[in-house]
């Protein structure tokens, strides 16, 4: 039997990294809804060090480099945007922000068809989730560009 070069599933994941994967792995779950998967690799000091998260057909993987590690939140400023839909952004929201996520966007909806919010999470990353309320045409979506120059 060959081995398929490419295993099934994303093609492209992201990889984030935390300064505690553990403290990282609860709050996903209980703010945004991921679920853990797969094997969850611990230190020599008994911390997670490597895990991975799904969220419908997508997934994430966790790890912290080491204590020399800054996150975006101790940088001051952001490393990168993850762009996720969801059934209920508003509900996603409300629950984020409840926990503490810091607001970057209030839910809105957006010129080219998605309702979105920005959150960050306690470590800084930056996550905007959306979902898609309405289809717009070429037409529009260049009427939209050209109003915004």
């Amino acid at each position: 039997m060959a081995i398929d070069p490419i295993p099934k599933g994303p093609r492209i994941t992201p990889y984030l990294l935390y300064e505690d994967v553990g403290k990282a792995l609860d709050w996903l779950s209980k703010a945004f809804g991921l679920e853990e998967f797969g094997d969850r690799f611990t230190g020599p000091d008994g911390k997670v060090s490597h895990a991975s998260m799904k969220l419908g057909n997508g997934q994430i993987m966790l790890g912290c480099p080491g204590p020399t590690y800054k996150n975006p939140k101790r940088l001051g400023h952001a490393t990168q945007h993850l762009y996720a839909y969801t059934e209920d952004v508003d509900a996603l929201f409300t629950r984020a922000r409840s926990m503490g996520a810091a607001v970057i966007e209030e839910p809105k909806d957006t010129f080219y068809g998605d309702r979105r919010c920005g959150v960050a999470d306690p470590e800084g990353h930056q996550w905007f989730f959306a979902q898609h309320v309405r289809d717009v045409s070429r037409e529009e979506l260049e009427h939209a560009g050209a109003d915004a120059k």
